[in-house]
């Protein structure tokens, strides 16, 4: 026991001389490398103490320590240093200090350590704290209202006669989507406009591969000499599409992993194929990336939640009264708009049981085919010519491709 008890009080003296070497650093007036060990030393005596006196004795510890920090802060504060990070982080290893004897140590450690890091990083974060505009501190808070409101006071059950019309289930899919897309988006803001044909591609795929399609569909229109640029950042945002779709597949559905990863692969490589062959020809100098839109609006999400809710019943109902060719136009039909909602709402299926490994793997191909046709579309309607012709290209070899996994796995 007295072993036990002498390794907690080292890793307790570790942890506060490991913050109070950081806060000795920086010229903290109110600790450093001495002060904040006998912090976390004094947490760690009351915690043992508090064994045969009672837990009052980590909460007059506790008193304690703020009753010495407010004589301490009084007395070396100036009117330049107005922050409290100091007095909070002793607080803070007071209680690590006290966790070492009586919580798990595992929890502590990562806490102690935690809390040097936050310090020592303060310019990076207050850096990436003025990066962030109105508009994306919003995004994220729009992003933990739908995650830890919205999802929490859904009904977990079902509404239908197929069984699949899960609020619940249905808003975590959403919450899935927007996370994603709202990783690209905060990525895109700290790199910032000029983010490079490469980078431009990466998160437009990321974010939205279709509105990234249209949105250099319509610059290659007002800037002709800069269509090899838009065909780069087509391609390669298609290719991250298809690195999305993996990326949701896993996380709702292994079963449905090894038998689709084969086909997403090849079409992924044959886009990045087409994007490297464009970058290329093309000019390799930095290219202004578009403005994005904000991932996270309410509105979006309900309507995302909404057509996936659409998809998914109408693909439980063609299951159950359609033959597979009914599934297959309803997959054609909704990657026309959107890859995301039939490919969670196939792999769900496919999870409960409730659709085949192949009639899945076989809707998303489908739906992904159809979202190339799409692009094709956009870039018909609102691009120049030329870059129509290099994205027709991709079109009409993804589509070959895709046809012959089909016709070889019937």
């Amino acid at each position: 026991m007295s072993t036990q008890l002498f390794q907690s009080l080292a890793i307790s003296l570790l942890l506060g001389g490991l913050v109070g070497l950081q806060r000795q650093h920086v010229d903290s007036p109110l600790g450093g490398v001495r002060t904040f060990p006998l912090v976390t030393v004094f947490g760690s005596l009351c915690a043992i103490l508090a064994g045969p006196f009672g837990g009052w004795m980590v909460a007059a510890g506790l008193l304690a320590t703020v009753a010495v920090i407010a004589l301490g802060s009084r007395q070396v504060r100036t009117e330049s240093d107005r922050g409290i990070t100091s007095e909070t982080a002793m607080l803070v290893m007071f209680a690590v200090g006290a966790l070492c004897v009586s919580g798990p140590m595992m929890i502590a450690v990562a806490v102690g350590a935690g809390v040097a890091v936050l310090l020592q990083f303060k310019p990076q974060l207050h850096g990436i704290v003025t990066k962030l505009g109105d508009a994306d501190i919003k995004a994220i808070m729009q992003f933990v209202l739908i995650t830890f409101i919205v999802l929490p006071v859904l009904p977990n059950e079902t509404y239908d006669p197929f069984e699949v019309l899960n609020p619940h289930e249905i808003w975590l899919m959403v919450v899935l989507v927007v996370g994603i897309s709202l990783g690209g988006y905060i990525s895109y803001k700290f790199l910032g406009h000029h983010a490079g044909v490469i980078l431009s591609g990466l998160l437009g795929g990321v974010i939205s591969s279709t509105a990234t399609t249209a949105s250099y569909a319509r610059r290659s229109v007002e800037q002709p000499v800069m269509v090899p640029a838009a065909a780069t950042v087509i391609c390669l945002a298609t290719g991250v599409s298809f690195v999305r779709i993996l990326l949701e597949v896993v996380v709702v559905s292994r079963t449905l992993l090894p038998a689709v990863a084969p086909v997403l692969i090849g079409l992924m490589v044959v886009s990045l194929l087409f994007a490297l062959l464009y970058g290329y020809r093309g000019s390799q100098s930095p290219e202004m990336m578009p403005a994005q839109e904000n991932p996270s609006e309410l509105k979006s999400a309900i309507l995302f939640g909404g057509l996936y809710g659409l998809v998914l019943i109408s693909v439980a109902a063609s299951k159950e009264h359609l033959p597979h060719s009914g599934l297959y136009v309803i997959a054609a039909l909704s990657g026309l708009a959107d890859l995301d909602a039939i490919t969670l709402s196939t792999a769900r299926l496919v999870e409960s049981g409730r659709l085949s490994v192949d009639s899945a793997w076989r809707s998303i191909l489908i739906a992904a085919l159809s979202n190339l046709v799409f692009k094709s579309g956009l870039v018909l309607a609102l691009g120049d010519r030329k870059l129509f012709r290099d994205v027709a290209w991709l079109l009409g070899l993804s589509s070959l491709l895709g046809a012959a996994v089909l016709w070889w796995w019937r």
